[in-house]
């Protein structure tokens, strides 16, 4: 399997699989693709990660978050593989190989919004005094890359509205 950065020419493709990936989860409220395109336009894609095996498999998308926190830090998300490989491990080695990269980069850490069971076997965890408006505490969550610990309040990106 190939890991990429997106190029001009992936963004339909990358739409047509987030949508794919979507269709039936439960947790979705169907924006997942027009977050990425309005990441994309605004300027707010840090890294667009393509798995591809011929095909396109898988995409995550970072963005920037603003937190009470010093340094650069990235919200991981959405994360999309197409549905008849999902369970293949390939969003796990998407999001291993993009937190490789934006802490390459120089970032402090990541954020996010999602699921501590499943998140928490790449080090997030929730706890850090991190908040995201009425969303319950257990979901908002941060992986540092150091020592400097996330906390207060999370802004995502505008696209995530």
């Amino acid at each position: 399997m190939l890991f990429r950065p997106e190029t001009p020419e992936d963004a339909g493709a990358i739409r047509a699989l987030t949508t794919a990936a979507f269709a039936a989860a439960p947790h979705s409220d169907g924006t997942e693709p027009a977050i990425v395109d309005r990441l994309r336009a605004e300027g707010d894609l840090i890294l667009s990660l393509l798995a591809l095996d011929g095909a396109l498999l898988g995409h995550v998308a970072f963005s920037p978050v603003r937190l009470d926190a010093p340094g650069r830090w990235a919200a991981l998300g959405p994360v999309s593989v197409a549905p008849d490989r999902q369970g293949e491990g390939i969003g796990t080695a998407l999001i291993e190989s993009g937190l490789a990269r934006i802490r390459e980069a120089g970032f402090a850490g990541c954020v996010l919004l999602g699921e501590p069971d499943y998140y928490g076997r790449f080090g997030f965890r929730n706890g850090l005094g991190l908040s995201y408006g009425a969303v319950e505490a257990r979901y908002v969550q941060g992986l540092p890359f150091g020592t400097v610990l996330p906390r207060g309040d999370v802004a995502f990106a505008p696209a995530f509205g």
